[in-house]
């Protein structure tokens, strides 16, 4: 036997019900009290002073747990209060096949209409007020989009529900919350009073009638609306009990409580005795005081009546239950009935009537109309029981379905914590292209977000804890990201070959970004366009070289009278005569030039025999070097004097070794070949020599160490001028020493 322990918080009063449910759905009541406020600590419905009123459920618990002898640690609570929305949605599931609907699936359902409630009404809010869920009811069941009953147990592709979800104010719920923590209890399910009464008044049996229940609090009266086997809305008014007592008060000239006494000796005696402030004592006929509360009576009847029309679809019901302790003052149910256009006897107090499949264990207890809401507080946490567990997060109090699996990142989700806040978050990308090519390089990531569930370190994949309190700092991004020219395959691998007084010579390419010629420690910018030039200066080319030309004599660029300026594309051959031909040897070789013979071996494009002596036929120098020679001599008044030289390429001569030159407006060719076993597609020219390979895959020109690169093509040695074709078979590696 596990007991319930419930605890209805009003505004005059505190209940506590202590029971639990049998297997025939009999709810045994083990223990009852009732504890008056000591001070007015709450106003319509709503905690004004935590601490008197944590004192009083103090009070309450204490005498409970005398009463069974057992501690009382979790409490089940209901909400009410002056601003109450609801919401009515729709929501449906479907499954990816036909399924058997389990009691989780039903749930799952349910939050998502809960979920899909606080959307709409964050639409909606126009006012400054954080709500939060505080119950919710099905309206109807849909099973493949017809209404049922019950969904549990029957098989469905789709699923759906009606349901009406309720908000109070934030600060309404922590302020109940904040109440029972300071009396030593936690909450272990709340609900919205009206829902808790109507689980009592209104068994379901009766919910096919179009009835009203109307629970007159002492702040708040709370109506609850039934139709078609369905609770079909909730509402709340700040009108009740405190008001008839607030006329009595000044009427009689007495303090609060005293008029409370009034209030209630009007109800069950035909005389009423008081004593003033003045310390006077009277006796009067209780008709003096139905008197005196009759136009407040009168109005809170007209401002119900005209609530339930409103929730009713603006028409009367077909009947109305009153309970609570406010509706038993004199004239109020008479009132009611006329202003709903209804004959007395169908507006009525309901008490130990709806209270027939209750049992009180101890012999003294009346069964009477306050008691309702308290009970239908237990009873609430059996519909509920385990479903819903209520924590913290970040200052704001979610509630999540509980399926025994819940972690933090559950409560994340659940209070629509960004998911990119969760995570590390990488620093800002760069965006370019290479040739035409687009290029993303990504920032360095953040550190992840830091998680505490009260106050100890946690991570997102910690279980949760009822009534935890999680607080996220949200996650860093890290570093943008930074790449340099340098670090570009193109720039490092890519070679453009030049034929130079009948030798071979292999030059690294320029790189130009946005149109101008940049360094290697060039920082790549977002939207840059990064092109690799596809020619050099004869100037360049000395240069590169570490050469000193012969101005003097002529200089010949495919048989054609040259200067210093003119421009050299790939394959073609120059001609000079130098001062002086100056070699710098350096091992770690990104260029070689290589006297061409027919008894060579074609396919060696370095040979990198460190104890050579003949100079004359290897000449290298690094990339850097040269690079960061040219560009500090020509930067801008080289792409000047470059654009302002160039020769259109349609008027380009050619000699017998040469590739035709693409034109921009040319059409392009695309040959796909074989290279060691991958198909490689070579794209943007008209014509493809062997050569052209390394600029279309990712092969390591530097990782030779002293052996020869072998090139083969359709199984003999390979020219590197020699024009490829489709489907050509080729292969490049390293010849073993």
């Amino acid at each position: 036997m596990n007991n319930v322990f419930g605890l209805d918080i009003g505004t005059r009063n505190v209940v506590g019900t202590v029971g639990y449910q049998t297997d025939d759905k009999e709810f045994v009541v083990t223990a009852q009290y009732v504890r008056e406020h000591e001070t007015r600590a709450m106003l319509d419905g709503q905690i004004h002073d935590i601490g008197r009123v944590a004192k009083t459920i103090k009070e309450v618990k204490d005498e409970l747990e005398k009463q069974t002898g057992q501690p009382l640690e979790e409490v089940c609570i209901a909400a009410a209060g002056r601003v109450l929305k609801t919401v009515t949605t729709h929501v449906e599931y479907e499954y990816a096949q036909e399924s058997v609907v389990t009691g989780e699936d039903v749930h799952t359902l349910e939050l998502l209409g809960i979920e899909k409630a606080q959307e709409a009404l964050k639409e909606v809010n126009d006012t400054s007020y954080k709500f939060y869920c505080v119950g919710y009811s099905t309206v109807k069941f849909f099973l493949n989009d017809e209404v049922f009953i019950s969904l549990e147990g029957h098989k469905a592709n789709k699923i759906g529900e009606d349901i009406i979800v309720t908000f109070l104010p934030e600060d309404v719920v922590d302020g109940l919350y904040a109440a029972v923590g300071q009396a030593g209890l936690s909450v272990a399910n709340m609900t919205l009073e009206p829902i808790a009464a109507i689980n009592v008044a209104i068994p379901e049996n009766y919910r096919m009638l179009n009835i009203a229940l109307v629970d007159v609090g002492a702040g708040t009266s709370d109506i609850s609306i039934t139709r078609d086997g369905s609770i079909i809305a909730y509402g709340m008014i700040p009108h009740a009990g405190d008001e008839m007592t607030e006329v009595i008060v000044q009427h009689f000239l007495v303090d609060f409580n005293m008029a409370e006494s009034i209030k209630l000796q009007s109800t069950t005696s035909d005389t009423v005795t008081y004593k003033d402030i003045m310390s006077i004592e009277h006796t009067i006929p209780a008709q003096d005081v139905w008197d005196v509360a009759a136009p407040v009576v009168d109005n809170i009847a007209q401002e119900v009546s005209a609530k339930i029309r409103e929730l009713n679809g603006d028409k009367t019901v077909s009947a109305c239950f009153v309970v609570g302790g406010g509706g038993k003052i004199h004239g109020f149910t008479e009132k009611l009935a006329e202003d709903l256009d209804l004959p007395e006897e169908r507006v009525a107090l309901r008490g130990e009537e709806v209270l027939g499949d209750v049992t009180f264990e101890q012999e003294d207890i009346k069964k009477d109309p306050l008691l309702v809401t308290p009970i239908g507080i237990c009873l609430n946490y059996y519909d509920q029981r385990n479903n819903f567990i209520m924590v913290r997060f970040n200052g704001e109090r979610i509630k999540l379905y509980d399926n025994n699996r819940l972690t933090i990142v559950d409560a994340a989700l659940q209070a629509g914590f960004p998911n990119d806040e969760l995570f590390p978050k990488r620093g800002t990308p760069i965006n370019f292209t290479v040739n035409g090519v687009a290029r993303l390089v990504r920032g360095e990531a953040g550190e992840g977000a830091v998680v505490t569930m009260n106050g100890k370190p946690a991570s997102i994949n910690t279980p949760l804890e009822p009534n935890s309190e999680i607080v996220i700092e949200p996650s860093t991004a890290g570093e943008a990201a930074e790449y340099k020219i340098s670090q570009l395959d193109e720039y490092n691998h890519s070679v453009i070959t030049f034929i130079i007084n009948g030798r071979k010579v292999s030059c690294p390419r320029f790189v130009q970004v946005n149109g101008r010629l940049e360094p290697e420690d060039y920082s790549i910018r977002e939207n840059d366009v990064i092109e690799t030039r596809n020619y050099y200066t004869v100037r360049q080319i000395a240069q590169f070289m570490d050469l000193v030309i012969d101005t003097d004599q002529m200089i010949f660029v495919n048989n054609e009278e040259a200067d210093l300026d003119t421009l050299v594309y790939e394959n073609f051959s120059v001609e000079w005569k130098t001062d002086e031909y100056d070699v710098a040897r350096i091992d770690n070789n990104n260029y070689n030039d290589t006297q061409e013979s027919d008894s060579d071996d074609a396919s060696v494009l370095a040979e990198q025999d460190a104890n050579s002596t003949e100079s004359d036929n290897t000449v290298t120098r690094t990339s850097e070097q040269m690079m960061n020679q040219v560009l500090d001599e020509l930067h801008d008044e080289f792409a000047k004097e470059a654009e302002a030289s160039a020769v259109p390429e349609n008027e380009l001569p050619k000699n017998d070794i040469q590739e035709e030159i693409h034109e921009e407006d040319s059409s392009e060719n695309t040959v796909t070949v074989i290279v060691n076993g991958e198909p490689v597609e070579l794209s943007g020219k008209d014509t493809y020599i062997f050569v052209d390979i390394f600029t279309h895959i990712s092969f390591d020109l530097q990782a030779g160490k002293g052996r020869a690169i072998a090139t083969v093509i359709n199984g003999r040695d390979a020219q590197f001028s020699e024009e490829l074709h489709e489907g050509d078979q080729i292969e490049l590696y390293w010849k073993e020493n």
